[in-house]
């Protein structure tokens, strides 16, 4: 394994519901603008107990593909191809020249194409077996992102698409690093997507008592770390990261926005979908990510955290900072964009982990919206409401999900 290859961030892209591109996306979560609205994706009654959510307005899955096949494709591909696409754009790689066995790609998303299973189930209920659409496999696959992305630009080398609920995007990436870093690819499109503003997942979590019900307060549902949080907010997008090797983005002259450093990876084996209560495999993960990057826990300025508004996850993770950064862990800031985008699950360590590239580019730190009455257990510093000039160095990126899985990353500032 090449350790000495270093791996660095060239390219953005991402559609979210508080913007269709990393600049409006970005413009949001400065102004501290909520994406949350009442759900118009499909008609909710008295029946449900929540009927908001994240959702992305305005746009055209033919932007990024061919009407012809756009139709043939999921939502959560449309989302995900159109990050790629903007990341590949905006990373300048002419992807029609090269080898194609050097680039690769790792998208992957918690659900995958859960509208195309219930739409074709219900056709199959109503009209037979025979009346259901060809492309219902192609469609539903968590690797459809993948996949088409990778035959759009040639991605020929390693191809993957994790599924590992909330934490995707951060094991895609991390997964990615770990492939530039043995040398196996010189770039790699990591990240992940979500369409799951669906009936079926908006009424599953919501059985099982964990999505927020402040449903006349959209904009206010999402509020990590706050004490009168009552659940996280479904939301959909995508994000997408270009990632380079350091000494290949010098070569043909690319613009670096940031280089990631190192990851931790770990499984809580405590519950199917609760979180380790003293945040232990959090600790693990945040504590593993800095001895691989080689980063003392007093170096780190920022962690976006994975704070998704729900009574236990919020109090596990900041517990298991208190653990890990001790006395440090009241110095440095800790936000969660969740307040603003809502939870995306297999997208959210994708659209993340822009957040963070930017947040160190620009020297700016995002909010925690909705932070009005903090919870006297959760003391550090969260960064209410508003966000906030700051000179950062180092950031950390935290995403965990059901079945315990738990990914830290670690970004640095490109001098």
């Amino acid at each position: 394994m090449s350790q000495n290859r270093r791996v660095v961030v060239t390219g953005l892209g991402a559609v979210t519901g508080i913007g269709l591109d990393v600049s409006t996306f970005w413009s949001s979560l400065q102004e501290g603008r909520s994406g949350v609205s009442p759900i118009d994706a499909f008609e909710t009654d008295e029946q449900w107990s929540t009927t908001i959510a994240g959702q992305v307005h305005g746009f055209d899955p033919t932007s990024c593909m061919d009407p012809r096949e756009a139709k043939k494709v999921d939502r959560v591909a449309h989302l995900g191809v159109a990050a790629a696409t903007q990341a590949a754009e905006h990373c300048g790689i002419d992807f029609g020249s090269g080898d194609p066995w050097r680039r690769g790609v790792a998208i992957g998303s918690g659900i995958g194409g859960i509208l195309t299973i219930e739409e074709q189930y219900l056709r199959l209920l109503e009209k037979g077996p025979r009346r259901l659409t060809p492309f219902v496999v192609p469609r539903l696959m968590v690797n459809a992102t993948a996949g088409h992305t990778s035959i759009k630009y040639a991605l020929k080398g390693w191809n993957m698409a994790p599924a590992t609920a909330c934490a995707t995007g951060g094991h895609a990436i991390a997964d990615a690093v770990t492939q530039i870093q043995r040398g196996a690819v010189d770039v790699v499109l990591a990240g992940g997507s979500e369409a799951s503003v669906s009936k079926l997942c908006i009424a599953a979590f919501g059985v099982m008592k964990a999505l927020s019900t402040r449903n006349e307060e959209p904009e206010r549902a999402s509020r990590p770390f706050d004490l009168d949080r009552d659940g996280f907010v479904m939301s959909e997008g995508a994000a997408v990261l270009v990632l380079e090797e350091l000494e290949h983005a010098k070569a043909r002259g690319a613009e670096i926005y940031a280089e990631i450093l190192g990851y931790g990876i770990t499984g809580d084996a405590h519950h199917i979908a609760a979180p380790d209560p003293e945040g232990a495999g959090a600790h693990m993960a945040m504590k593993l990510a800095l001895e691989d990057a080689g980063v003392a826990p007093e170096q780190v300025d920022y962690i976006n955290a994975h704070g998704t508004s729900t009574p236990l996850g919020d109090v596990a993770e900041v517990s298991a900072a208190k653990a890990l950064f001790g006395d440090h862990a009241y110095k440095l800031a800790m936000s969660s964009t969740k307040s603003m985008t809502g939870h995306a699950l297999g997208a959210a360590g994708g659209i993340e982990s822009v957040a963070v590239v930017k947040a160190l580019c620009d020297g700016v730190l995002p909010p925690t919206i909705n932070l009005d009455t903090p919870d006297p257990e959760l003391d550090l510093d969260f960064v209410p409401n508003e966000a906030r000039a700051c000179d950062i160095d180092i950031a950390l990126n935290n995403t965990f999900g059901f079945g315990g899985a738990n990914v830290s990353l670690v970004f640095k500032r490109w001098a």
